[in-house]
């Protein structure tokens, strides 16, 4: 096994490689991935913006744009502090526990479903798409409490729900490591 790893792009490989649970091997797959696809929509909606106000001049709008960017990189972070945590770890061969693995695994995971339910609790009542007015779809089917219960979230405050996610990895690596 090498002695270590080259920045985020190999902390993936030597995570993977070194650890010896299989929920975090399942994770380091996952969050690759799931990465992967917000990296690819934030960097879209970015293109998407700048093409829309190309012409216009600094100020607020340079702000906005910048702004996507702060939101990729915190959505992205929790997803990858795991794998930094667990390269970090094995690579100083101090204490490299299954059972702290399998916990950030988890808790990752929950981060990762956290996001999905933050888009859904920020989804607004009506909105206007293609020039149609369109209605959420409402609460059906055995997961209908939670779904009801992520829209009496305001909007505004649909960010908490990645934050908790956020924090149940801090506080997997805190109390498991």
């Amino acid at each position: 096994m090498a002695s270590g790893y080259d920045g985020v792009f190999g902390a993936f490989p030597y995570a993977f490689r070194s650890t010896e649970s299989r929920l975090f091997k399942l994770y380091v797959v996952a969050s690759a991935v799931a990465i992967s696809l917000v990296t690819l929509f934030v960097g879209a909606a970015l293109i998407v913006l700048i093409g829309q106000t190309a012409a216009v001049q600094g100020g607020s709008l340079t702000l906005s744009r910048s702004f996507y960017i702060v939101v990729g990189l915190l959505v992205v972070l929790p997803a990858i502090a795991p794998i930094l945590l667990v390269a970090r770890r094995r690579r100083r061969g101090a204490g490299a526990s299954a059972r702290h693995e399998t916990a950030l695994a988890a808790a990752g995971f929950v981060f990762l479903l956290s996001i999905y339910l933050g888009v859904v609790a920020s989804m607004p009542e009506t909105f206007t798409l293609d020039g149609e007015t369109v209605t959420r779809p409402p609460p059906s089917g055995a997961f209908a409490p939670v779904v009801a219960a992520l829209y009496a979230i305001p909007a505004v405050f649909s960010w908490s729900v990645p934050l908790v996610g956020a924090a149940l990895v801090g506080l997997a690596h805190r109390v498991f490591g």
